[in-house]
């Protein structure tokens, strides 16, 4: 794209700001940083409105500005438009599933779910599975937010690559990067809930613009779904038409098994439990589907570009056709502003998502394997080191894992982090599951997840029978069903559950007496 003076300084003003903000946000609500609570999850202290504007910036984030609207202009609504439904259906399950979470969490001091995990089930292995997915799951979410960044810089005419020695340097994306690191480490949680605010009043600005510009350019919405459906070789009568009959059930199964995943990613779980009290999560799960309504509007923005006959810029693929478009119908200093917006929706979650990995790896790895005497100042600090760690994980991603639509990025994600539904979401109601059978059913589904994305070509659906089905949904059928199997057979055996050391939570604990249950120990004698 070619580089505009006035863009670029509109951008850099709104990303200094930022980055100011992100280290002040270390003196917000003061706590010693030198704990894991505080620096996590700044001290399960938030509010409705923080927790809102901090879980908006953390599900809200590239994949909804880049990656959705770029598969709506790809390949339609089947892989595009499933995110909405997607996140219309989460938010019940978020009311019933997470303030029973938050409850548990916050009576037992856990700062992950592999903690809950762990004394739910009595199985430090069946923990460090989850850890482990947990990590494995936000990489490639974390590159999608990084991919993000890299196009909106495209965007704006920076050069990708600058020559260091010899050496193409991806300078731009190395500088966000470093700036990113920087604030996570010394602030924690409490910098991307700062910077969240910033960014949802940017985000929502950019929403105003859209929605006045798209009917008065296309004289309503008539003309963009004509367009894909011609594109797209389609001829619908109504919108529901733009899913072909043989897809739906593809569009479908995209929907449930990313509405079920969401709230399994740590970074959400790390925003939930970051709240202040059970009824701050009831109410954010009745407030967030306003950034549903928002998303919606912005998955529009690939048939947009459809009517536009927008052709995007070389490198990035159909990936950079929103970037293409907002050159194209804005003026150089919103376009600018929207960029830096593009670009601080990606550091908001990609920070939540490090912190939230950087402390399954401290809680769960390295203090129950390596040193399990550590001190919390010993916690905290190996957590900030882990969360820059997961960062360079995360380029790993960009550079090894090639994709024509970084969508499946957060689609591969989803594969792995669905099989912890099993140990997590059932965890908080039952533990008729044994442990061993819990552990089987996992390893196994997340081969078969994994094997499958290979082989259909780094694609998250594959065909079951014929029918396309999202793959996360096949390997957690796998999983169930061996873990239902499995569970008498190895109680048969001897192989026995664990000792329960988790408090029964009643759902209204505020209201209620708390109840101490131990299930395990008459089974173990």
């Amino acid at each position: 794209m070619k580089f505009d003076t006035v863009a670029f300084i509109v951008f850099i003003a709104f990303f200094a700001l930022v980055t100011v903000l992100g280290f002040v946000a270390a003196r917000w609500r003061r706590g010693d940083l030198n704990t894991i609570h505080e620096w996590g999850l700044a001290g399960r202290r938030f509010g409705t409105g923080v927790t809102w504007f901090l879980l908006g910036g953390d599900l809200y984030t590239a994949y909804t500005f880049i990656a959705i609207p770029a598969s709506m202009f790809a390949l339609g609504a089947l892989n595009g438009f499933f995110a909405v439904p997607y996140t219309v259906l989460v938010y019940p399950l978020v009311f019933i599933l997470m303030p029973r979470f938050w409850t548990i969490c916050k009576q037992r001091g856990y700062v992950t779910a592999a903690d809950f995990v762990e004394d739910r089930f009595g199985s430090r292995t069946l923990a460090l599975a989850i850890a482990f997915t947990g990590i494995l799951a936000t990489m490639p979410y974390i590159a999608l937010q990084m991919y993000g960044i890299q196009i909106s810089l495209a965007g704006l005419g920076l050069p990708l690559t600058v020559p260091i020695l010899g050496l193409q340097v991806d300078l731009p994306l190395i500088i966000a990067f470093v700036i990113l690191a920087a604030y996570t480490y010394t602030s924690g949680l409490r910098a991307p809930a700062m910077i969240a605010m910033v960014k949802d009043l940017m985000i929502f600005t950019v929403l105003i613009a859209i929605l006045v510009i798209i009917p008065l350019r296309y004289h309503g919405f008539a003309t963009l779904f004509n367009a894909a459906a011609q594109k797209h070789l389609l001829h619908p009568k109504t919108f529901f038409d733009l899913v072909p009959a043989n897809q739906q059930v593809a569009y479908a199964s995209l929907a449930l098994g990313s509405a079920l995943a969401l709230f399994l990613y740590p970074h959400s779980l790390t925003g939930v439990l970051s709240s202040s009290s059970q009824r701050v999560v009831k109410r954010n799960a009745a407030l967030l589907p306003i950034y549903s309504l928002m998303l919606a509007f912005l998955a529009l923005l690939g048939f947009m570009a459809i009517a536009d006959k927008i052709v995007p810029f070389p490198g990035f693929g159909n990936n950079s056709a929103i970037p293409t478009l907002i050159d194209t119908i804005f003026p150089p200093w919103f376009a600018g502003f929207t960029f830096a917006a593009l670009s601080i929706g990606a550091l908001v979650p990609a920070a939540i998502m490090s912190i939230a990995a950087a402390n399954l790896f401290t809680r769960n790895i390295y203090k129950a394997y390596l040193r399990r005497d550590a001190s919390e100042r010993e916690e905290s600090q190996v957590a900030r080191i882990m969360s820059l760690v997961v960062k360079f994980g995360a380029l790993l991603f960009i550079l090894l894992v090639k994709t024509d639509l970084v969508v499946n990025f957060q689609l591969l994600g989803g594969i792995w982090i669905l099989q912890t539904l099993p140990t997590v979401f059932m965890g908080l109601y039952t533990r008729w599951f044994n442990r061993w059978a819990l552990l089987v059913g996992w390893a196994a589904a997340m081969v078969l997840g994994t094997t499958l994305f290979v082989v259909a070509g780094n694609k998250a659906t594959t065909a079951i029978l014929g029918i396309p089905i999202y793959t996360a949904i096949s390997a957690l059928l796998l999983n169930l069903i061996i873990a239902v199997v499995l569970t008498p057979l190895f109680e048969a055996i001897g192989l026995k559950r664990g000792i329960d050391r988790t408090i029964a939570a009643n759902y209204e604990e505020e209201k209620a007496p708390v109840e101490v249950v131990e299930v395990g120990r008459k089974a173990l004698g």
